[in-house]
């Protein structure tokens, strides 16, 4: 397998400024290149792209999947941290009262591919989630 490289996503916003303020001061994200509808973000080391696009007319509902007794917003995108990266996190996103669909918390318990996870919403409503391992050998574990 090669070296890990970082990931590039780049996911629609509805208003370009709210959603900079909050990739920049609720996440921690230095901002990259940008222009008047998009904007480059540093998400831990991975390019994460936020992109103007007008809020549809009919909003689509969001879809959810049962994983371990929570229910899991689909689509969503995010970074496995490292376990105390991860726990700065939490304290930076309750800091800024961020409302979690998945509050923080430990799921697998026991079992293979055991985790720390959370689940929130940037306020265009894309779905995040961070996630880390004690054991990264575990990342993939079945």
């Amino acid at each position: 397998m090669s070296k890990l490289t970082p990931f590039h996503v780049a996911v629609p916003v509805y208003d370009l400024e709210e959603a900079r303020r909050f990739y920049r001061e609720v996440l921690g994200c230095s901002e990259g290149r940008s222009s008047d509808i998009w904007t480059d973000f540093n998400l831990y080391g991975h390019q994460v792209v936020i992109h103007y696009k007008p809020r549809p007319q009919m909003q689509e509902q969001p879809h959810y999947n049962p994983v371990d007794g929570h229910d899991v917003p689909i689509p969503h995108y995010g970074v496995v941290l490292e376990w105390e990266e991860w726990h700065a996190l939490v304290d930076r996103l309750k800091q800024h009262q961020v409302k979690f669909i998945v509050e923080p918390g430990i799921r697998f318990v026991g079992q293979p591919g055991e985790q720390a996870t959370l689940f929130f919403l940037d306020p265009s409503g894309n779905a995040l989630e961070f996630k880390a391992f004690k054991d990264m050998g575990q990342l993939f574990a079945k």
